[in-house]
């Protein structure tokens, strides 16, 4: 009894790696909101690292996080480091391509998990206002492969990206 336990249980985890190893190789999160004020109001809260405090669904999650920003002081070739507490982790962002309409980020995670991604802001008018999409896209090694059979990037990077415009929204409008 005991060896049918056994086989039967190598043979679920065969099958669950197997499904992992097939899973897609890249991942995408995108929210979007429409936001009542012009994209040249809105693109600073992006591309000057220090206004992400307004904003950004992570800045106050670590009181205390250690935050040092180095290259451009805004715009392009800003960066933003920070370390901090579990939740924050540890990273750094710089603005690798900027244009009226567009605002793009390099994203580093050292700690929890090390990875690598682009952030894209699009800032496209619309009406009175500006539609803002966030995206966040980047690979996933087999770990993340592993992890998204159970939970999706998605779901848990979306909810963050829903508040962080909603903030941005308000900051943007007053």
């Amino acid at each position: 009894m005991f060896k049918k336990i056994i086989v039967g249980l190598s043979v679920l985890i065969l099958i669950v790696l197997a499904v992992a190893a097939v899973q897609p190789a890249t991942y995408s999160v995108t929210r979007s909101v429409a936001i009542k004020a012009p994209p040249e109001k809105i693109q600073p809260l992006i591309s000057d690292f220090h206004n992400w405090v307004q904003w950004s669904p992570w800045e106050h999650l670590d009181p205390a996080m250690n935050r040092t920003f180095s290259g451009a002081p805004k715009d392009l070739g800003a960066v933003y480091a920070w370390q901090g507490n579990r939740q924050v982790g540890a990273g750094r962002m710089e603005v690798i391509s900027l244009t009226p309409s567009k605002v793009g980020i390099k994203l580093d995670f050292y700690v929890p998990v090390e990875s690598s991604s682009l952030t894209d802001f699009v800032l496209e008018p619309k009406g009175d206002g500006t539609q803002v999409t966030w995206t966040m896209s980047g690979k996933t090694d087999f770990v993340a492969k592993l992890m998204g059979m159970f939970v999706s990037m998605d779901s848990m990077i979306g909810p963050a990206f829903e508040s962080g415009l909603a903030k941005m929204k308000a900051v943007a409008e007053k």
